[in-house]
C-alpha cells in the first residue's frame, strides 16, 4: 500500500476506520473523528490532484525537486550558524502570533520551585521531577543525550516504567490495545530527583558493550549496546514483572507541522500484512485522548503514545516536572498513592492559577511548541549530496522515511495550514528488530515497534546540543551507527548499506547530514 494506488490507499482507509468502529461497543463512522482538535477545510478534488502531483517520488537525481530545500514550507527558517537554530519562530508566524510565541518560550524555559513559595506562578515543582524546566531537557529545543562515562546527571533522560495490566487496565474502543498498568511503586516514569526531604525514586547506571561491525571495502564502525540498571531505590523494590524502557528527550522543531498531516494521509501508508511484500509494513498507534475522551491517532512520543501536541506537553510537565494542568489535574503530579510523603508533600495549586500551569499557560506552551522553525535545508544541489539522496531511494529508506507531505488547509493555524513538508517520517509504528526492542508497550505498540522518527534537523544535532547522539536512548554516536542499528523490518536496508561500496555510504550519510 505504500506505493499503491490512490483507490488501493482510499479502501485502506475505509477497512481501517471500519475495523476501529467495529471494536467500540456504540460508535458509528459519524463518531469516529481521529482529528477532533483541528478545525479543517476540507480539500477540494482539485486540490487533491494537485497534492498528489507534488508528491510524486522523484526519478531524476540529478538535481534537487522543486521547493526541496524549504523543509517546512513557508513556515521554514533560515539555517543559523550557531546553538539557536531550532530555536526560531515559524517563517510565516505573524507579529501579533510572535508575541505569544516569546511568552510561550518564558513558560518553557521557567525554572519550578518547590511550595510553599512567594512565587505563586512558579511554585509546585515535583515532588518528585526529572528537571525543573522543560528546557532543561530539550536543551535549546534540540535533542537530549544520554549521561556521559562516569556522569552521574541523567538530565534530558529517564526511564519509563509499567507492567503487564488486567482486564480494569483494557480500553475496548481500541482494537489491539495492549494493557499496562503503573508499576505500584514507581507509577509509568521514574524520577531522579526530589524535593528536600524527599527521596529521588532512583539513579540511571548504563553499561555499554562495544560490538564491531564490518563493512564493505575493509571499513567497519562500532556499536555500542547499552544495558541499564535503576539503582538506589528510593521507594522500594521495582515490581517483578516491571518492564523500563530508556528515552532521551526529542528534538522539539515541527511539531505543529506533523499534527497538521492528515490523518487520512498516514493511514494510507500503513501496510499491517505487507501486503506489498517489500518486508516492511507500519501500523498506526491509536491511542485514548484524555482531552476529547476518545481514541486518536498517536503522533508523539518515541512510541506515537499522544495525540496531540498539548496533551504531549501536559502529560512532560506532570511526568518530567510535576506539575498540574487541565489535562493532568493531580498536584502531585507522579507520585503513586503508595508515595505516601510525596501525595502529602505541599502542592502549588489552589490558587488563581486553578492548576500549577493554567489553561492559559498550557495553551501559550503549546502555541510555542507548535511553531518551533524547521531550519531549511543545505547543500540540496551538492553532487554527494544528491547521489546520497538517489542511494537512500533506491535502498528503499523512504518506505518508513516518507519524504513528504501536504498538510490540512486549516482556519485558525495559518503556520501549518497548506504546506509542503519534507520531515522524513511516515508517523507509523514499525518492528525495528531485537536489538532496538524495550520490550514496553505502549498503547497499541509492542515491544519492538517505534514510530519513524522524523529526519528534518538531523544534519544541525551537533550545531545545536553539542553532540550527535541518536535513537530512542541516543546510543548511536553517528549517523552511520543509527543506520547499524536498524533490524526487523529495516534488516534488508541495514545489510544493504554494510555491503554497498564505500562511495556510496559516505554519500548517504552526507546527504542525512544536509536534512
Amino acid at each position: 500500500m505504500k506505493n499503491g494506488t490512490t483507490m488501493h490507499a482510499t479502501r485502506s482507509i475505509a477497512i481501517f476506520l471500519t475495523t476501529f468502529v467495529a471494536s467500540t461497543s456504540s460508535a458509528t463512522m459519524a463518531d469516529v473523528t481521529l482529528e477532533p482538535h483541528l478545525n479543517i477545510v476540507p480539500r477540494t478534488a482539485e486540490e487533491a490532484a494537485r497534492i498528489a502531483k507534488v508528491l510524486t517520488p522523484p526519478t531524476d537525481f540529478s538535481k534537487a525537486a522543486a521547493y526541496e530545500e524549504k523543509s517546512a514550507g513557508a513556515a521554514t527558517v533560515r539555517a543559523r550558524k550557531n546553538k539557536d537554530a531550532f530555536s526560531q519562530p515559524s517563517g510565516n508566524i505573524s507579529f501579533e502570533d510572535e508575541l505569544d510565541f516569546k511568552v510561550g518560550n518564558g513558560l518553557f524555559k521557567k525554572l519550578w520551585v518547590s511550595s510553599p513559595s512567594s512565587t505563586l506562578a512558579s511554585d509546585g515543582l515535583g515532588p518528585l521531577y526529572n528537571a525543573r524546566s522543560c528546557q532543561r531537557c530539550h536543551i535549546k529545543d534540540g535533542r537530549g543525550h544520554p549521561p556521559e562515562p562516569n556522569d552521574t546527571n541523567s538530565i534530558s533522560m529517564f526511564l519509563r516504567i509499567s507492567i503487564p495490566g488486567g482486564p480494569e487496565h483494557d480500553i475496548a474502543e481500541i482494537k489491539d490495545y495492549i494493557a499496562t498498568a503503573p508499576d505500584p511503586n514507581y507509577g509509568t516514569q521514574m524520577q531522579d530527583f526530589g524535593i528536600a526531604g524527599l527521596p529521588a525514586e532512583y539513579s540511571l547506571k548504563i553499561d555499554y558493550e562495544e560490538i564491531e561491525v564490518a563493512l564493505s571495502e575493509g571499513e567497519t564502525a562500532s556499536l555500542r549496546a547499552p544495558t541499564y540498571t535503576a539503582e538506589n531505590l528510593g521507594y522500594g523494590p521495582l515490581h517483578p514483572d516491571a518492564m523500563l524502557s530508556p528515552r532521551v528527550a526529542p528534538q522539539m522543531i515541527g511539531l505543529g507541522l506533523l499534527e497538521a498531516i492528515p490523518a487520512a494521509d498516514i493511514l494510507a501508508l500503513a501496510d499491517p500484512d505487507d501486503a506489498d511484500g517489500d518486508g516492511i509494513s507500519g501500523r498506526p498507534n491509536i491511542v485514548w485522548s484524555a482531552e476529547f475522551n476518545q481514541p486518536m491517532l498517536g503522533r508523539f512520543g518515541l512510541k506515537a503514545g499522544s495525540p496531540t501536541v498539548k496533551e504531549q506537553s501536559a502529560g512532560a510537565f506532570a511526568g518530567d516536572i510535576g506539575i498540574s494542568s487541565p489535562i493532568n489535574p493531580d498536584p502531585w503530579g507522579e507520585c503513586m498513592p503508595a508515595q505516601t510523603d510525596c501525595v502529602a508533600a505541599p502542592h502549588g495549586d489552589g490558587d488563581t492559577r486553578v492548576t500549577e500551569v493554567d489553561a492559559e499557560g498550557l495553551q501559550l506552551v503549546t502555541f510555542y511548541s507548535q511553531n518551533l522553525g524547521v531550519p531549511a535545508r543545505r547543500d540540496v544541489n551538492d553532487p554527494q549530496v544528491l547521489r546520497g539522496k538517489q542511494v537512500f531511494y533506491e535502498t528503499n529508506c523512504v518506505a518508513c522515511h516518507q519524504p513528504n507531505f501536504v498538510t490540512h488547509r486549516l482556519v485558525d493555524q495559518h503556520e501549518q495550514s497548506f504546506q509542503l513538508i519534507w520531515p522524513y517520517t511516515d508517523m507509523l509504528l514499525h518492528d525495528m528488530g531485537e536489538g532496538l526492542a524495550d520490550n514496553r508497550p505502549e498503547a497499541r505498540a509492542n515491544g519492538r515497534e517505534w514510530r519513524t522518527p522524523p529526519l528534518w534537523g538531523v544534519g544541525m544535532t551537533e550545531r545545536v546540543s553539542g553532540h550527535t547522539y541518536f535513537l530512542h536512548d541516543g546510543r548511536a554516536r553517528n549517523l552511520l551507527e543509527a543506520v547499524l542499528w536498524h533490524g526487523g523490518e529495516a534488516e534488508a536496508q541495514k545489510e544493504a548499506v554494510i555491503s554497498m561500496p564505500a562511495a556510496d555510504r559516505a554519500a548517504l550519510i552526507a546527504f542525512l547530514e544536509s536534512l
